[in-house]
């Protein structure tokens, strides 16, 4: 009697439909993530068992460098109406309103093509006057240099700078403020309610600093802040064990 021969089956699996998820899966991951911004230095905050998290939206960062250099970023809501874009736009409005006010003879004023470049970088710090002409620097790689320190701005005249952040003293005069102090106005009065809400209760302005900067470079920020009734703000830390 012969054997019965089993009919082998084909043992391959169709991956159309698993390619075809993953696929989606990727596009949708890269459509909704929100991209870390690359920081003019490099700060290695202080270790702090302290667990409340830093908000991802609605927040105005302080980057303080060693050195005593202070750079801003700006982040607004996720929603259409106060995107980080938005607030940017509307915040560098604002700044040119208030140096303007106080620089009559010597006005700084921004076309729509600036407005637009500033609204999508990230953090910044430059000294008001020479804004445009950072901005106006085509190459993004060197206009991160600049910031940096590692390259010197070349002006509309040929003159060359080397930026040192937003320029920042000590002032206990809220009717004279300096730079910093009207950026951070600015930034208030471009958020919207729930920021504005979030900075009064203390959670909106958040200090970065490197666990080297001398206590004194940070004390001049926070009196910076508490000049122009911005009295509560946070300090930004990196979670270490509690037996440490």
């Amino acid at each position: 009697m012969g054997k019965v021969k089993i009919k082998k089956k084909d043992t391959r699996i169709d991956m159309t439909a698993m390619s075809d998820v993953t696929v989606l899966l990727l596009t949708f991951f890269m459509l909704t993530s929100t991209f870390l911004q690359k920081e003019p230095i490099t700060v290695i905050t202080p270790p702090s068992v302290a667990k409340e998290p830093v908000p991802d939206q609605n927040l105005l960062s302080v980057l303080v460098s060693p050195t005593g250099k202070v750079f801003l970023e700006v982040l607004g809501s996720k929603d259409s109406t106060f995107k980080s874009e938005t607030v940017r736009a509307d915040l560098l409005k604002n700044m040119a309103g208030f140096y303007n006010e106080k620089h009559p003879s010597n006005p700084v004023n921004f076309t729509k093509k600036e407005v637009e470049t500033f609204s999508k970088v990230g953090a910044f710090g430059v000294p008001f006057q020479y804004m445009k002409d950072w901005l106006n620097i085509k190459d993004v790689t060197l206009r991160d240099k600049v910031l940096e320190g590692e390259e010197p701005l070349t002006t509309k005249d040929g003159k060359k700078v080397k930026l040192a952040g937003i320029p920042i003293s000590m002032n206990e005069n809220p009717s004279n403020p300096n730079e910093f102090q009207m950026w951070v106005r600015a930034a208030y009065n471009s958020m919207d309610s729930e920021l504005k809400h979030s900075i009064d209760k203390g959670k909106g302005i958040a200090i970065k600093a490197d666990q080297t900067t001398p206590y004194s470079v940070v004390n001049i920020v926070m009196d910076n802040l508490q000049t122009i009734k911005m009295n509560k703000f946070s300090l930004m830390t990196a979670l270490k064990a509690e037996e440490e």
